[in-house]
């Protein structure tokens, strides 16, 4: 474990991990014991420039622009476009209803554009793929998504299938947290 990511993860356990009694309801629907509050582990200036540095160093692309869906992408949007000198946006969860009526605000997404997708911690990657289809839609293309927590290997996958480098900068083993998801299938015994 490299020391960026060992100071991330302990990041990420002392600011945003609780271990609670009672299940709550997870985003994706699903219920857990574990709660992660990715806005927390990054609340202060330094820690917030430490994940954005990571972020950085994670993409193997090039990218003109950094943002994904509101509020969970936000602050390290803003992070990594300064530390990268690029430009960020953020992607409404549903348009304003009035004035231009925008899905994504910020920078100017459009064909010849590069993006970095991120968000603070995904579970299944609803939010991110959302993200994901929205900035399509502008022509613009996603070369990477990067997430601070992820929580299950979903994401991964469907990343996968595009064919769009996927990364996390903590996962649910670095947590030592149950993996949310859909079921693995039962071994085949023969």
């Amino acid at each position: 474990m490299s020391d960026l990511h060992e100071r991330i993860v302990q990041l990420v356990t002392s600011h945003a991990y609780q271990r609670r009694a009672e299940p709550f309801r997870l985003a994706s629907g699903q219920l857990s014991h574990d709660y992660i509050d990715g806005k927390l582990a990054i609340a202060h200036g330094d820690d917030l420039c430490w994940v954005a540095d990571a972020v950085i160093a994670s993409v193997s692309s090039s990218f003109d622009s950094v943002g994904g869906l509101t509020m969970g992408a936000d602050a390290i949007a803003h992070a990594v476009a300064m530390r990268a000198s690029c430009r960020w946006f953020s992607v409404r969860k549903q348009p304003k209803g009035r004035g231009l009526d925008k899905w994504i605000e910020g920078a100017a997404l459009h064909s010849g554009v590069s993006v970095l997708l991120v968000d603070d911690v995904v579970t299944t990657g609803g939010s991110i793929l959302m993200a994901y289809e929205k900035v399509r839609a502008t022509g613009a293309s996603v070369v990477a998504a990067v997430t601070l927590v992820d929580r299950g290997d979903t994401a991964s996958a469907e990343f996968g299938k595009l064919g769009i480098q996927y990364e996390s900068l903590v996962n649910y083993t670095d947590l030592g947290i149950e993996r949310i998801g859909p079921a693995r299938p039962a071994p085949l015994r023969v």
